[in-house]
Order: structure tokens, then C-alpha cells, then sequence
């Protein structure tokens, strides 16, 4: 059984997470939701696949910047790659 963290423990996890740019931890989230639905596929396990790239969709509508047309690129594609390996 892990032990319980300490009170100190859980106020330097919460400085930590107030430190997080909101925009990168969306991006870098998203980012492994992609990979994760790729594999997925990969190894033919559609259900997990959906479920990550369903993930993914939500995700999307919240970030901005430079990066989102490459996460909406990966989408549109493990879209496609999800409805192919459906059929």
C-alpha cells in the first residue's frame, strides 16, 4: 500500500500544477491522445481507437495557436483510418 502523501507534499503538487500553462498541458494532452488512438488502431483495438479519438475531438475546440492545424490534420486522419479499419 503507497503511503499518503504529506500536507507538504500535496501544496508542492498544487504549486507545480498552478505553474502549468494551460495552452501547452491542452496541447501536450491532446498530443498523446493522438498517439495513443494511433496505436490503438494499429494493434486493431477499435473500440479503445473511438474512445481516443473522440478524446481528441474534444480537445480540439479549446486549443489555439500554432499547433492546431496539425492536431485537426491527425484527427481528420485517425478518422479516416478509424472508418477504413471499421469497414
Amino acid at each position: 500500500m503507497a503511503d499518503e502523501p504529506t500536507p507538504e507534499e500535496l501544496e508542492e503538487l498544487q504549486r507545480q500544477l498552478a505553474s502549468f500553462d494551460v495552452e501547452q498541458f491542452l496541447v501536450s494532452a491532446a498530443s498523446t491522445v493522438a498517439s495513443l488512438a494511433y496505436a490503438k488502431l494499429e494493434r486493431g483495438d477499435l473500440a479503445q481507437a473511438k474512445r481516443a479519438i473522440d478524446a481528441l475531438q474534444s480537445l480540439l475546440p479549446h486549443i489555439e495557436g500554432p499547433l492546431t492545424a496539425d492536431l485537426q490534420l491527425a484527427l481528420t486522419r485517425l478518422q479516416t483510418a478509424y472508418v477504413e479499419a471499421a469497414s
